[in-house]
């Protein structure tokens, strides 16, 4: 895909200072900018490559003012971060604006959807899906019985999406993810044997949820598993069975959540937190990378360590930990003196 200056001008309402009929195909940072590639100037530090860069086109806010003479034709904005990141938003919907239905797939015969879907060579629809407008999916993507996705849903390319889950409008669900396997339920018997629950809930992804490429979502054992509008999770992230993830909050790569935790809204939580079963977080929680939490949590609070502690109180805990061996040798040396 290719675009003059001029046209990006006019998606970002800004103005061209230069040649406003060259054009681009492609994105590059400022540092790395080639011919025929548009990048961006918002940081002040990286000023100096602008001078350098060989990209075609380059957005820098409106107060910018050259020092020296450039190569690069400029579009001046009011934030040349935000319109960037507007272009890329751009860029992704031009991209992944596919039509049509490729050749093999398999759809149940009462399958619906709306207008302008794309469904990918190799994808299997089970019966009664129902997917909504400018619905992708790609190939080789699995979804079963009584799946109903909303409207502007993108679903990558090998994705399982087991039977009655839910999925809102606006989401996007990376490949590898999966959405509605058995959760971990199993009970012991009176020869000790673990004995399988059966799990009979389903999933419910609300509008505006990102996926992260290879994390698993649990079917709930009874009812539903509940992530709500606007949570994104990072990559290759555990959810077991009835857990519910509040509005808003963000989750990165490798947190595992035990089942029937509840999650409130707006909180962050970092890479590789462990979070036991049957627990309440609070909203506005801020977790720190690799942290153990296995409490209740109220709302605001701001935790780190294993088991996690307040991150005021764990810092000051650290200092004393350092100088652990220091301590020992001390008190040692005061009781030989003793």
């Amino acid at each position: 895909m290719k675009f003059t200056a001029g046209q990006i001008a006019g998606i970002l309402e800004g103005e061209v200072h230069g040649n406003p009929e060259i054009a681009v195909h492609k994105l590059a940072k400022i540092e790395e900018g080639e011919e025929g590639s548009l990048t961006f100037l918002a940081n002040p530090k990286y000023t100096s490559f602008i001078y350098k860069t060989r990209a075609s086109v380059t957005i820098v806010n409106k107060s910018f003012v050259p020092e020296q003479d450039l190569n690069t034709t400029l579009i001046k904005v009011e934030d040349a971060y935000k319109s960037f990141s507007k272009l890329l938003e751009y860029y992704n919907q031009v991209k992944n604006n596919k039509v049509g239905i490729e050749e093999p797939i398999f759809k149940s015969d009462n399958v619906t959807y709306g207008a302008d879907v794309y469904i990918g060579a190799f994808a299997y629809l089970g019966n009664n899906v129902v997917l909504g407008d400018n619905v992708k999916i790609y190939p080789n993507v699995y979804i079963g019985d009584n799946v109903k996705i909303g409207n502007n849903v993108i679903i990558f390319a090998g994705v399982k999406i087991y039977s009655e889950t839910i999925i809102g409008d606006n989401c996007v669900v990376n490949s590898g993810v999966v959405l509605g396997a058995d959760g971990f339920g199993f009970a012991p018997n009176e020869n000790g044997e673990f004995v399988k629950v059966p799990q009979t809930g389903n999933v419910i992804l609300e509008d505006n949820v990102d996926i992260g490429a290879g994390t698993t979502i649990d079917r709930a054992t009874l009812g539903s598993t509940i992530l709500r509008k606007g949570v994104k999770l990072d990559n290759q992230i555990q959810i077991a069975h009835n857990v519910e993830i509040g509005e808003h909050t963000v989750i990165a790569a490798q947190t595992g959540i035990a089942g029937s935790t509840k999650i409130g809204k707006h909180c962050m939580i970092g890479g590789q937190v462990g979070i036991v079963g049957h627990i309440v977080i609070g909203d506005n929680v801020k977790i720190q990378a690799q942290s153990g939490i296995g409490r209740n949590v109220k709302d605001n609070e701001v935790l780190q360590g294993s088991p996690a502690l307040n991150y005021g109180d764990f810092n000051k805990s650290y200092v004393h930990f350092k100088n652990l061996s220091k301590i020992i040798s001390r008190i040692d040396t005061l009781e030989k003196k003793d």
